[in-house]
């Protein structure tokens, strides 16, 4: 099925296959193992709320450089880490962590005002550096000044386990193994996860170290309640990895490491995605960025642009809430999940057996006709609340469902609003020549095959 075919063709088949065969569809791989791939929400929700399950094995490839962090682990581990991990995400964090979404759109708006009136360019790259940005100084406490310096050999080595990770999955052979680490690739794998171990373990160390100097000398009490966790300083998510403990011994720089990683992999290239995807539909229909447009002028005023955004100031965009609603339903930042069956499973009327590969198709779900009338449409009136509260949970998933739902969600839709306000109130965005003929890639994480072509008007 997918001899010769480009990784965009491959995306396009998979996800025509529901449109071929229907919503749930079984398919018997290579080795005739017995793949489900599903797109019902009914069957999806069965699969996503019970708990005889766990990642697929395409998760496996990433153990490597994240461990076995919140994203890969299941059982006692995931529970354990998910309990943990979750006041990190308290609404008085990320009220912290806009300074830093703030600051590092600033910056990604003055990078951006070389391009104005100069014709068309590839924004992806600049958002990606934006993300990394934000994302290391809110997870890490560190600036990477990503944005200044793309060279930077952290963002590098970050780029290139994306390029691993998109390498591994389509090869056949790489997914053994005892075959995998015969080749050159492997090894030069190797030295880029050791780098950003080094660069991981180096930061938390410096932080332990400097977090008990703090104690030694009276500044804090790192016993861990409410007022601790939510104190004036700003907090990062490694703060409050390094306060916990479990079983009263506190979590070892192994342990912390891998969900630093983790949350870095994560967050990073699914905003990116999301911003991205959400900045080329604005360019395509002017008359929603416009109405768009009209909202930021209304709630920030004249001086728009130097307006410090809050997270209680956002929580009353109500268009723009729309707006990246519905372009998180045309291109979810991971189209694609999977699970693994642990134990038999009723499906449809049949027994599926455990050891089955689940395959949950989101890019498919948020295109159910039946739900999301004329669904290829960008048409954010989707999500006004009088047509919201007629749909089911998992109709919309774009940061999946269940007890294993991005535990990030908040952050990212946060980050993504202050993008798009900040952009949108300095610039007016049009579409690049080749925007209505934009192609799909994916590792775990949707992708544009050729960037993203925009062009930028300053706004008066």
């Amino acid at each position: 099925m997918f001899k010769n075919k480009s990784i965009p063709d491959i995306f396009d088949i998979v996800i025509g296959l529901h449109k071929r065969y229907g919503q749930d569809v079984a398919i018997i791989g290579a080795f005739n193992d017995l793949v489900l791939d599903l797109s019902s929400s009914k069957n999806v929700e069965k699969i996503l709320l019970a708990k005889s399950t766990k990642k697929s094995f395409v998760y496996d490839y990433l153990e490597p450089w994240l461990g076995t962090g919140l994203l890969i682990s299941f059982g006692e581990k995931w529970f354990q880490r998910r309990k943990i991990i979750t006041p990190a995400f308290h609404f008085k964090i990320l009220d912290q962590f806009i300074d830093v979404f703030n600051e590092e759109a600033d910056v990604l708006v003055a990078k951006l005002e070389k391009h104005v009136g100069k014709g068309e360019f590839d924004i992806y790259d600049y958002v990606t550096l934006y993300a990394l940005d934000s994302i290391c100084a809110t997870s890490m406490g560190v600036r990477i000044h990503a944005q200044d310096d793309p060279n930077n050999e952290y963002a590098q080595a970050v780029k290139q386990m994306s390029v691993f990770f998109m390498r591994r999955v389509f090869s056949l052979l790489r997914q053994f193994p005892s075959l995998f680490f015969l080749y050159p690739f492997a090894r030069e794998q190797g030295r880029v996860i050791k780098k950003l171990h080094h660069f991981t373990n180096s930061v938390i160390e410096s932080r332990r170290s400097q977090l008990e100097q703090e104690q030694r000398l009276g500044k804090q009490e790192f016993d861990v309640n409410e007022e601790d966790l939510y104190s004036k300083r700003r907090n990062t998510f490694l703060d409050q990895l390094l306060k916990v403990s479990i079983d009263g011994k506190p979590l070892s720089t192994a342990d912390i490491r891998e969900e630093v990683d983790t949350f870095m992999f994560e967050g990073h290239d699914t905003t990116t995605s999301g911003i991205s995807f959400t900045i080329l539909h604005l360019a395509k229909h002017q008359d929603v960025q416009q109405r768009l447009y009209e909202e930021i002028e209304r709630m920030l005023g004249k001086e728009k642009t130097n307006v410090p955004l809050t997270n209680a100031l956002l929580q009353d965009f109500k268009y723009l809430d729309m707006v990246i609603k519905e372009s998180l339903r045309l291109v979810p930042p991971v189209p694609i999940i999977g699970r693994k069956l642990l134990e038999n499973m009723e499906i449809n009327g049949a027994i599926i057996p455990a050891g089955t590969s689940i395959s949950i198709k989101i890019f498919n779900i948020h295109r159910n006709p039946t739900v999301f009338p004329d669904p290829e449409r960008f048409n954010p009136e989707r999500f006004s609340d009088a047509n919201e509260i007629k749909r089911g949970p998992y109709d919309y998933i774009p940061f999946s469902a269940g007890s294993r739902n991005c535990i990030g969600q908040r952050y990212a839709l946060l980050e993504m609003k202050v993008t798009i306000v900040k952009l949108l109130a300095s610039y007016r965005i049009l579409p690049g020549e080749s925007a209505g003929r934009i192609r799909y890639k994916t590792d775990l994480v949707i992708r544009p095959t050729e960037g993203i072509p925009v062009k930028l008007v300053k706004r008066a």
